[in-house]
């Protein structure tokens, strides 16, 4: 579902602006529209995050960018708590920007990405903080594009685990 979304906010809303889009997150929205978190990069190389509105007209999907930043300036992004599993965090740009996520995997995703973006393009020093290193790195067996599934994996690891300690007796 998530390729097809990707799909059609490229053909209708980035590709004709001449942007790429890099990734995108669902975020939390209000009434029967869904919102949409995005990263996107300019033919002039600038990265940009936008918020982007989806609502149904008919049978129709519209799609409006209605809130526009950019990577450059931001100065931090903040998980909020890294030991807890939550799909909040908050953007700081010259104001804060608070966003609930879809899931804590896709909130670990958009980071990842914005990292990833900053390194290729900017360079610059921004702090991502009350973030897992484990799932932040690019480099971790734990991050993927297939993003929730690694991290039940993980899950399921750590329960057996459990399950295989309560159940062995020591001597």
């Amino acid at each position: 579902m998530s390729s097809l979304v990707k799909e059609e906010l490229m053909k209708t809303l980035f590709g004709p602006r001449r942007r790429r889009l890099h990734e995108f997150i669902e975020v939390e929205g209000a009434g029967a529209q869904r919102n949409y978190l995005c990263a996107a990069v300019t033919k002039s190389k600038e990265v940009e995050i936008c918020m982007v509105k989806h609502w149904r007209v008919d049978r129709e999907e519209k799609y409006e960018i209605v809130e526009k930043w950019f990577l450059k300036d931001l100065e931090m992004i903040d998980g909020k708590e890294a030991d807890t599993d939550n799909p909040y965090f908050d953007m700081h740009f010259h104001k804060v920007y608070n966003m609930e996520a879809y899931s804590c995997a896709s909130k670990y995703t958009f980071a990842r990405t914005l990292n990833k973006l900053n390194a290729m393009y900017l360079k610059k020093d921004f702090k991502i903080v009350n973030f897992d290193d484990t799932y932040l790195n690019e480099d971790s067996i734990w991050s993927s594009s297939s993003r929730d599934f690694l991290i039940v994996m993980r899950v399921c690891f750590f329960a057996s685990n459990l399950l295989c300690l309560s159940l062995c007796r020591f001597s």
